[in-house]
């Protein structure tokens, strides 16, 4: 399970949690703006916007896991099982495999404005990547560096959500989470007042007890709410060292640690990255569970009209510094 969120200060943020109990060997990868895009629709991009992000490279073909493009236009795609729906290929539209799905958009897509208009003639194509890479149950969220959409191909067609909290988890489907946030409309992050009754003196004994009721279990539909309350009440200076920094803050209050989510097999669900991406300024922030420092990969360090990928390893061993 993962989650992504979006934070704005003077400049504007997007990333991820990825949660998984195994890793494909992913890179940061830049998919440079003359790089081919070969898609299973019979496509060819020769020339495009230019990419960063997480992927897992396959035959020297970027499957990725989030990115965002040159113009400040960011896109992820999180687990969905039970609920995404694919389709047979239909005639008169852009069939595209979900594995495809991002660098489709982000190659073409300067806004959302943008990618509205492209999504009018897509179909979510039921296409493995290969026999042995199938295609994984999945919903998107897409962001600018003002507004954030939602993405899901169901049995009942493209859903496409306006996403006011720039949020999102897993399931249940995008509408039902923001629904679900009717329920803790009560919460805040100031001292609560007495509405029990009036009959007796209840005291206020702790701090942070007008959050009481915030969800805390590692559940999809829990950590949207918590997310979503620590996203809009979290305040942070305009600096990118301010703003990163809480950022990644808002993502640890999700993020999932070994042994609390057991998928059997002596197998942990965990936070594998953490993600914080600068839309403004095209660098990819990054830490590992293992690894609590930062690392940072600045798209235009690189050549940006060449042909080729180019793919950094995650530095994944604890990095810490010997004050004495």
């Amino acid at each position: 399970m993962c989650t992504a969120i979006t934070y704005n200060t003077k400049n504007h943020y997007f990333g991820r949690n990825l949660d998984l109990e195994y890793s494909y060997h992913e890179t940061v990868t830049i998919t440079p703006r003359e790089y081919t895009f070969t898609f299973r629709n019979g496509k060819k991009l020769a020339k495009h916007y230019a990419l960063i992000g997480m992927a897992f490279v396959v035959d020297d073909y970027p499957l990725y896991y989030d990115a965002i493009n040159e113009y400040g236009l960011g896109m992820a795609g999180l687990n969905f099982p039970n609920n995404a729906h694919y389709f047979p290929l239909k005639e008169n539209l852009d069939n595209v495999g979900p594995f495809e799905f991002i660098p489709w958009v982000l190659t073409q897509c300067k806004n959302i404005a943008d990618v509205k208009k492209l999504l009018e003639t897509i179909n979510i194509a039921n296409i493995n990547y290969s026999e042995d890479l199938h295609a994984s149950p999945l919903h998107w969220i897409i962001s600018d560096k003002n507004t954030s959409i939602t993405v899901e191909s169901v049995k009942e067609g493209l859903k496409i959500y306006d996403n006011p909290v720039g949020i999102l988890t897993n399931n249940p489907p995008f509408d039902k989470q923001m629904f679900n946030l009717n329920n803790y409309m009560s919460l805040s992050n100031k001292e609560p007042v007495n509405n029990f009754t009036k009959d007796l003196k209840l005291d206020v004994y702790s701090r942070g007890m007008g959050a009481l009721g915030l969800p805390g279990d590692l559940s999809s539909q829990s950590r949207f709410v918590k997310v979503t309350f620590t996203k809009m009440n979290a305040l942070s200076g305009e600096s990118e060292s301010e703003s990163i920094s809480q950022f990644f803050h808002i993502l640890n209050s999700v993020d999932q640690q070994r042994g609390c989510v057991d998928m059997g097999d002596g197998k942990y669900e965990i936070t594998i990255y953490s993600s914080c991406c600068n839309l403004d300024k095209g660098l990819y922030y990054y830490k590992t569970y293992e690894n609590s420092q930062l690392t940072c990969v600045n798209m235009h360090n690189v050549d940006l009209d060449s042909t080729s990928l180019v793919s950094y390893e995650l530095i994944k061993g604890q990095q810490i510094y010997n004050q004495n």
